[in-house]
This record gives structure tokens, C-alpha cells and sequence, in this order.
């Protein structure tokens, strides 16, 4: 059965897109930690993040540092946060946080509920 990450990059599940590549979907969280908080995901779906081939998790990364300093540019922040957990979705993914503290990315703490108004104003933000 294909992973709700598989069905959002068959098109089947709408995202608030970031960006985009032949390997690679990054787009914006719908429980974020903070308003910015994206997600990267391969377009092949791998469950473990450490069972993606290591040139793949090489490009991988590289997708996610562009897409982090196009999110860091546009959300106010100290950094942005990387976090790989790989609990919530059996499909490889890296969360990217805008942080100002550690706690900031503290995945026990209360996610944020934003409109579509919100979510579209941050895509736009990001997207410029």
C-alpha cells in the first residue's frame, strides 16, 4: 500500500509545494513545529532513511540544504533545524525546522494548527 508521502507525489494528496526535482519533493508540513517547517522526501518510497542508497542520501541532502536556505531566507529564524525521525510516515523523510532554541524542535511539543490562508501566506513567503 503506498504511503500518504507516495500519494501526495502521485498528485492523489494536494501539498503546499517548495520545491521539486526528478528525485526529490520537498513541501511544507500541515502539523508543523513552526510556521516553515518542510519536509523531504525521495520520490521512490524507501521506509528507513538509512536504507537509501548512499549516493541518493548524498543528493538527498544536497536538495535539503537548497531547500532550507530558501526557507531560512523567508522565515524569521536563527537556523533551521534538520531532523530525521521516521516514525510518523513509512517513507524516508527529513524535517527541516526555522529555530531559534533547541526546543524548537521538540517533536513531544504541541504542533501548530494554521488555516490555508496561513499555510498559502507561508508558501508564498518561501516561494517568493
Amino acid at each position: 500500500m503506498a504511503t500518504i508521502f507516495t500519494k501526495i507525489i502521485e498528485g492523489e494528496i494536494p501539498c503546499y509545494k517548495i520545491a521539486e526535482d526528478d528525485k526529490f519533493l520537498a513541501f511544507l508540513d500541515i502539523s508543523p513545529l513552526a510556521k516553515g517547517h518542510t519536509l523531504v522526501i525521495p520520490k521512490v518510497e524507501i521506509d528507513y532513511i538509512f536504507d537509501v542508497e548512499d549516493n541518493v542520501l548524498g543528493e538527498m541532502m544536497v536538495f535539503a540544504k537548497k531547500v532550507a536556505l530558501k526557507v531560512e531566507k523567508a522565515i524569521p529564524c536563527e537556523r533551521i533545524g534538520v531532523s530525521i525521525i521516521g516514525l510518523e510516515v513509512p517513507h524516508a523523510h527529513i524535517h527541516l525546522v526555522p529555530m531559534n532554541t533547541a526546543d524548537d524542535v521538540n517533536f513531544t511539543r504541541a504542533k501548530l494548527s494554521l488555516s490555508k490562508e496561513e499555510m498559502l501566506d507561508v508558501l508564498a513567503k518561501i516561494n517568493g
